[in-house]
């Protein structure tokens, strides 16, 4: 980026406190074009593709493996169901599924989908910003102000799965309403509907998003005749009709729905007020996490501008009073909804749904502000696309090296597991208490990979299957529970194993050891239910 201070006016009239930056290559990442599409979407566009790329291959030069949500992912990648354990919704992993069928069972595959669910996120912001009636600089702002939240421009690039679609499709449900605002065609109000169902799909408290966009456009009166529309049953409909599937299977399924619920930190013993008192800390703190370092960035682009509160500034039109609105309106629902039922945990990546609005508001104020608000959009995209550049060769390291706690799983020589898994006959299913073992498809895509969280665990063992765990001298209860209900218990005694680690490890193995299963008697065995027990290698919570 090159920052240039203008000269003072010849007169030494105007304001010459103020310092004018003209900052070439941002207004040309604002502006201009790269044949026919915005020069910031193509370039985001190649960001992101590198990414792709750039991780993929270092991850098949190291032979790393993946951590837990991708682990996760690569447990479900052979089903196609209504709906899956560990109480995540199932689009995500739909998405995964038909990328498997094209590109098969590996890394690229998770990483492809990854970056894809971005760029989607990336060209909604744009697209929706943009049929909202702003200036091309605006949705520029706004969509690389994506960047300048952690948990998208690091956390949604290290770790995250399910939080990733929450960015996408809540990106895409805002395009579909200002789609539907403008021309409330029947179209437009079942493209709305699907896109509501869709954000529900990537993430269940997007239901959040929903109602506050709603409610926000019911409450201005310009806009609300999209939504009292007689046409607004088709977004309805189309909505019931795509969520019913999953819906179904949720009632079937409510163990493996409700399986996480602990992570909320919910005590019913716990006096009300106590824990009112607790979630209320959590919920601030967690937003003041999220919100941050944005707020920061846009607090900065003002300050260098030279912009001042007390100048007169136009009022509000409805098209930005809907985001602020709906941003508060959100975030009123949530807080309402972590004191009413006793919530005292709460993450920053929770709150994505709603918060994701925050650039977007703030890139439409800077707007209103024109010139200087101006000058602080183009900040906006420089501080975004430089966070995105230098927090790249993180993820590259990342990816290669993993680091403490359940980074470790990364650094498994799952190759050399595999051998020794099999080292006395095949293995069909390997079964563990944590979703790490996903990482062994990597090694054969064939093998059934089992955790405790599974739903219909029973009927998914093929035989020749086998127990492993890691770091421990004996399996944990919860899994040897979970093979009793599916019929199968222990065929010996465990076997010991080292299990080596990639090199230039801090340590060259983990102990581990495995067991392989046999059917119990008839007679013994329980009849099969649905177990529920937290997540992954040592109870890590999935995203």
């Amino acid at each position: 980026m090159v920052f240039m201070l203008a000269e003072p006016a010849a007169t030494g009239t105007g304001d010459e406190n103020s310092l004018k930056y003209s900052m070439k290559w941002d207004e040309w990442l604002a502006e201009s074009r790269i044949g026919p599409f915005p020069a910031a979407i193509v370039m985001v566009a190649a960001y992101l593709a590198l990414q792709t790329v750039i991780l993929s291959v270092l991850a098949t030069w190291a032979g790393t493996g993946v951590g837990v949500d991708d682990a996760e992912q690569l447990i479900y990648l052979p089903y196609l169901w209504a709906g899956y354990g560990g109480s995540q919704p199932p689009l995500y992993t739909w998405i995964n599924w038909l990328a498997a069928q094209i590109f098969g069972t590996n890394i690229f595959t998770l990483k492809l989908v990854k970056y894809s669910v971005l760029f989607l996120a990336a060209c909604s912001v744009f697209a929706a910003m943009r049929r909202f009636g702003y200036t091309k600089a605006t949705a520029a702002a706004a969509m690389l102000g994506l960047f300048t939240i952690p948990q998208i421009a690091w956390e949604s690039q290290r770790a995250l799965s399910h939080s990733v679609a929450v960015v996408g499709f809540c990106a895409l449900l805002l395009l579909a309403m200002a789609n539907l605002i403008e021309r409330r065609s029947v179209i437009a109000y079942a493209v709305f509907g699907l896109a509501t169902a869709a954000a529900i799909l990537a993430k269940y408290n997007d239901v959040f998003l929903v109602a506050a966009l709603v409610a926000a456009v019911l409450s201005l009166r310009e806009l609300r005749d999209a939504i009292l529309d007689p046409k607004f049953a088709i977004s309805v409909a189309v909505a019931i009709v795509v969520l019913a599937p999953t819906t179904y299977w949720s009632l079937m399924h409510p163990a493996d729905l409700l399986a996480r619920g602990e992570k909320f930190g919910i005590d019913l013993q716990q006096g009300r007020m106590t824990a009112a008192a607790t979630g209320a800390g959590k919920f601030i703190m967690g937003t003041f996490n999220f919100a941050v370092l944005p707020v920061l960035v846009s607090a900065l682009a003002f300050a260098l501008t030279g912009f001042r509160f007390s100048e007169r500034r136009p009022k509000a039109p409805a098209r930005e009073v809907l985001l602020w609105r709906t941003l508060a309106l959100g975030l009123a629902m949530l807080a309402i909804f972590v004191l009413a039922t006793g919530v005292t945990e709460v993450k920053a990546r929770w709150l994505v749904p709603v918060l994701v609005i925050l650039p977007l508001a703030m890139a439409a104020y800077m707007e209103r502000l024109s010139p200087r608000g101006r000058d602080a959009q183009l900040l906006v995209i420089a501080a975004g696309a430089i966070i995105a550049v230098l927090l790249a060769p993180a993820t590259w390291y990342f990816q290669i090296n993993g680091t403490s706690g359940l980074s470790r799983m990364i650094r498994v020589d799952y190759a050399a597991l595999y051998r020794q898994l099999s080292a006395d006959g095949p293995v069909k299913t390997a079964i563990s208490d944590g979703a790490w073992v996903g990482n062994l498809r990597l090694v054969d895509e064939k093998l059934v990979a089992l955790d405790q969280e599974v739903p219909n665990f029973d009927r998914l063992v093929q035989e020749p299957a086998v127990l492993v765990w890691l770091d421990r001298d004996d399996p944990r209860p919860v899994i040897l529970e979970q093979l009793k209900k599916a019929g199968y218990e222990p065929d010996g005694q465990p076997r010991q194993i080292m299990i080596p680690l990639l090199p230039s490890t801090d340590k060259s193995a983990r102990p581990g050891a495995y067991i392989r299963l046999k059917r119990m008697a008839a007679e013994k065995a329980t009849a099969p239910e649905e177990g529920v027990s937290k997540g992954a290698e040592g109870g890590q919570e999935p995203d």
